[in-house]
């Protein structure tokens, strides 16, 4: 990220991963691309996800599996929010 010169608009991270969470990855990039919007995906169950901070108010989060269609109006209505 720090090596990209232009605007990163969209994170588009799974909520559980191997290393650390998409949370926890969003909160390591906010800093340096602070107008960054992000988009969270998981096929877990509303318990696991809800644990990792994902289901609050105004999070943006689409559950997989999920469609081209249902992600691209997704990522539409987050770009244009």
């Amino acid at each position: 990220m720090k090596e990209h010169p232009g605007p990163v608009h969209l994170l588009l991270t799974d909520v559980i991963m191997p290393h650390l969470s998409g949370m926890e990855l969003y909160e390591l990039i906010k800093p340096q691309r602070p107008e960054i919007k992000v988009l969270f995906m998981s096929g877990y169950t509303g318990n696991v996800i809800a644990h990792h901070g994902i289901l609050e108010e105004g999070v943006n989060f689409i559950r997989k599996p999920f469609s081209l269609q249902a992600l691209s109006q997704k990522v539409r209505q987050i770009l244009d929010s």
